[in-house]
Protein backbone atom coordinates (compact mmCIF):
# COMPACT_ATOMS: atom_id res chain seq x y z
CA UNK A 1 0.00 0.00 0.00
CA UNK A 2 1.50 3.36 -1.02
CA UNK A 3 2.65 5.73 1.69
CA UNK A 4 1.49 9.31 2.02
CA UNK A 5 4.39 10.51 -0.12
CA UNK A 6 3.19 8.46 -3.11
CA UNK A 7 1.72 10.29 -6.05
CA UNK A 8 -1.01 9.37 -8.46
CA UNK A 9 0.34 7.26 -11.35
CA UNK A 10 -0.64 10.01 -13.78
CA UNK A 11 1.73 12.40 -11.95
CA UNK A 12 4.80 10.19 -12.35
CA UNK A 13 7.44 11.77 -14.55
CA UNK A 14 7.86 9.41 -17.53
CA UNK A 15 11.54 10.33 -17.68
CA UNK A 16 12.07 8.95 -14.18
CA UNK A 17 10.43 5.67 -15.18
CA UNK A 18 12.62 5.45 -18.29
CA UNK A 19 15.75 6.00 -16.22
CA UNK A 20 14.64 3.53 -13.57
CA UNK A 21 13.99 0.88 -16.22
CA UNK A 22 17.41 1.52 -17.74
CA UNK A 23 19.12 1.27 -14.34
CA UNK A 24 17.31 -1.97 -13.49
CA UNK A 25 18.22 -3.46 -16.87
CA UNK A 26 21.89 -2.59 -16.25
CA UNK A 27 21.80 -4.20 -12.79
CA UNK A 28 20.10 -7.32 -14.13
CA UNK A 29 22.67 -7.57 -16.91
CA UNK A 30 25.60 -7.16 -14.52
CA UNK A 31 24.28 -9.75 -12.09
CA UNK A 32 23.41 -12.37 -14.70
CA UNK A 33 26.40 -12.26 -17.06
CA UNK A 34 27.97 -15.62 -17.77
CA UNK A 35 31.44 -14.40 -16.89
CA UNK A 36 30.25 -13.03 -13.53
CA UNK A 37 28.52 -16.34 -12.77
CA UNK A 38 31.63 -18.31 -13.69
CA UNK A 39 33.80 -16.07 -11.51
CA UNK A 40 31.41 -16.54 -8.59
CA UNK A 41 31.48 -20.32 -9.02
CA UNK A 42 35.29 -20.32 -8.99
CA UNK A 43 35.37 -18.15 -5.86
CA UNK A 44 32.77 -20.38 -4.17
CA UNK A 45 34.54 -23.55 -5.15
CA UNK A 46 31.31 -25.04 -6.50
CA UNK A 47 29.89 -25.99 -9.86
CA UNK A 48 26.36 -24.95 -10.76
CA UNK A 49 24.77 -23.64 -13.94
CA UNK A 50 23.20 -20.18 -13.88
CA UNK A 51 19.63 -21.44 -14.15
CA UNK A 52 20.04 -23.56 -11.01
CA UNK A 53 21.11 -20.72 -8.73
CA UNK A 54 17.71 -19.01 -8.26
CA UNK A 55 16.03 -22.39 -7.90
CA UNK A 56 18.41 -23.56 -5.18
CA UNK A 57 18.19 -20.16 -3.45
CA UNK A 58 14.39 -20.43 -3.40
CA UNK A 59 14.53 -23.91 -1.90
CA UNK A 60 17.15 -22.88 0.67
CA UNK A 61 14.96 -19.96 1.77
CA UNK A 62 11.79 -22.06 2.02
CA UNK A 63 10.58 -23.14 5.44
CA UNK A 64 9.71 -26.60 4.15
CA UNK A 65 10.16 -28.82 1.09
CA UNK A 66 8.24 -27.73 -1.98
CA UNK A 67 6.40 -29.39 -4.85
CA UNK A 68 7.95 -28.86 -8.26
CA UNK A 69 4.83 -27.05 -9.47
CA UNK A 70 5.11 -24.56 -6.64
CA UNK A 71 8.78 -23.98 -7.47
CA UNK A 72 7.87 -23.36 -11.11
CA UNK A 73 5.10 -20.94 -10.12
CA UNK A 74 7.33 -18.98 -7.74
CA UNK A 75 10.11 -18.73 -10.32
CA UNK A 76 7.60 -17.98 -13.10
CA UNK A 77 8.99 -20.73 -15.35
CA UNK A 78 7.56 -23.84 -16.96
CA UNK A 79 7.44 -27.04 -14.91
CA UNK A 80 9.63 -29.06 -17.34
CA UNK A 81 12.39 -26.49 -16.86
CA UNK A 82 12.22 -26.98 -13.09
CA UNK A 83 12.24 -30.76 -13.47
CA UNK A 84 15.44 -30.63 -15.54
CA UNK A 85 17.12 -28.29 -13.08
CA UNK A 86 16.09 -30.43 -10.12
CA UNK A 87 17.58 -33.49 -11.84
CA UNK A 88 20.87 -31.63 -12.31
CA UNK A 89 20.87 -30.46 -8.71
CA UNK A 90 20.13 -34.00 -7.51
CA UNK A 91 23.10 -35.34 -9.47
CA UNK A 92 25.39 -32.81 -7.81
CA UNK A 93 23.96 -33.61 -4.38
CA UNK A 94 22.47 -30.15 -3.80
CA UNK A 95 18.81 -31.26 -3.51
CA UNK A 96 16.87 -34.35 -2.61
CA UNK A 97 13.34 -35.53 -3.15
CA UNK A 98 11.17 -36.54 -0.23
CA UNK A 99 7.68 -37.97 0.02
CA UNK A 100 4.84 -35.50 0.48
CA UNK A 101 3.36 -36.28 3.92
CA UNK A 102 -0.07 -35.18 2.68
CA UNK A 103 0.05 -37.30 -0.50
CA UNK A 104 2.51 -40.20 -0.56
CA UNK A 105 2.24 -40.36 -4.37
CA UNK A 106 3.65 -36.85 -4.69
CA UNK A 107 7.20 -35.75 -4.11
CA UNK A 108 8.67 -32.65 -2.59
CA UNK A 109 12.14 -31.27 -3.08
CA UNK A 110 14.45 -29.70 -0.53
CA UNK A 111 18.08 -28.63 -0.42
CA UNK A 112 20.64 -30.91 1.15
CA UNK A 113 23.18 -29.59 3.63
CA UNK A 114 25.58 -29.37 0.69
CA UNK A 115 23.00 -27.33 -1.24
CA UNK A 116 22.53 -24.94 1.66
CA UNK A 117 26.30 -24.49 1.95
CA UNK A 118 26.51 -23.82 -1.79
CA UNK A 119 23.82 -21.13 -1.58
CA UNK A 120 25.54 -19.51 1.38
CA UNK A 121 28.92 -19.56 -0.40
CA UNK A 122 27.36 -17.97 -3.50
CA UNK A 123 25.65 -15.32 -1.37
CA UNK A 124 28.90 -14.51 0.42
CA UNK A 125 30.68 -13.96 -2.90
CA UNK A 126 27.89 -11.75 -4.24
CA UNK A 127 27.73 -9.77 -0.99
CA UNK A 128 31.49 -9.29 -1.10
CA UNK A 129 31.29 -7.88 -4.61
CA UNK A 130 28.48 -5.54 -3.57
CA UNK A 131 30.37 -4.49 -0.43
CA UNK A 132 33.45 -3.67 -2.52
CA UNK A 133 31.47 -1.80 -5.19
CA UNK A 134 29.53 0.25 -2.63
CA UNK A 135 32.41 0.82 -0.19
CA UNK A 136 32.26 4.59 -0.65
CA UNK A 137 28.54 4.83 0.12
CA UNK A 138 27.44 6.07 3.52
CA UNK A 139 25.58 3.69 5.83
CA UNK A 140 22.53 5.94 5.51
CA UNK A 141 22.62 5.76 1.69
CA UNK A 142 22.96 1.96 1.81
CA UNK A 143 20.02 1.70 4.19
CA UNK A 144 17.91 4.00 1.99
CA UNK A 145 18.83 2.00 -1.10
CA UNK A 146 17.83 -1.27 0.59
CA UNK A 147 14.54 0.16 1.90
CA UNK A 148 13.61 1.69 -1.46
CA UNK A 149 14.52 -1.47 -3.36
CA UNK A 150 12.36 -3.60 -1.07
CA UNK A 151 9.54 -1.10 -1.41
CA UNK A 152 9.85 -1.16 -5.21
CA UNK A 153 9.85 -4.96 -5.36
CA UNK A 154 6.86 -5.13 -3.00
CA UNK A 155 4.96 -2.69 -5.20
CA UNK A 156 5.90 -4.65 -8.33
CA UNK A 157 4.62 -7.82 -6.66
CA UNK A 158 1.42 -6.12 -5.52
CA UNK A 159 0.80 -4.95 -9.07
CA UNK A 160 1.62 -8.39 -10.49
CA UNK A 161 -0.91 -9.99 -8.11
CA UNK A 162 -3.58 -7.58 -9.30
CA UNK A 163 -3.07 -8.70 -12.89
CA UNK A 164 -2.98 -12.37 -11.94
CA UNK A 165 0.71 -13.23 -11.58
CA UNK A 166 0.96 -15.18 -8.35
CA UNK A 167 4.58 -16.28 -8.80
CA UNK A 168 5.76 -14.64 -5.58
CA UNK A 169 3.75 -14.58 -2.42
CA UNK A 170 3.27 -12.10 0.37
CA UNK A 171 5.07 -14.34 2.86
CA UNK A 172 8.24 -13.87 0.82
CA UNK A 173 8.05 -10.11 1.41
CA UNK A 174 8.96 -9.34 5.01
CA UNK A 175 10.58 -6.01 4.21
CA UNK A 176 7.50 -3.79 3.93
CA UNK A 177 8.83 -0.56 5.44
CA UNK A 178 9.32 3.05 4.52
Amino acid sequence: MPGPEATDATEVDPGHIVELERALARVAYLLTRVRRHDQAMVQCGITMDRASVPLLRLLADADEPMRLGEVATRLDVEAPHVSRQIQRLEKTGYVERVADPDDRRAQLVRPTDSGRRAVEAFRQVMRGWMRDALADWTPEDLKSLAVLNHRMVDDFLDHAEIIGDFGATARERPHRSA
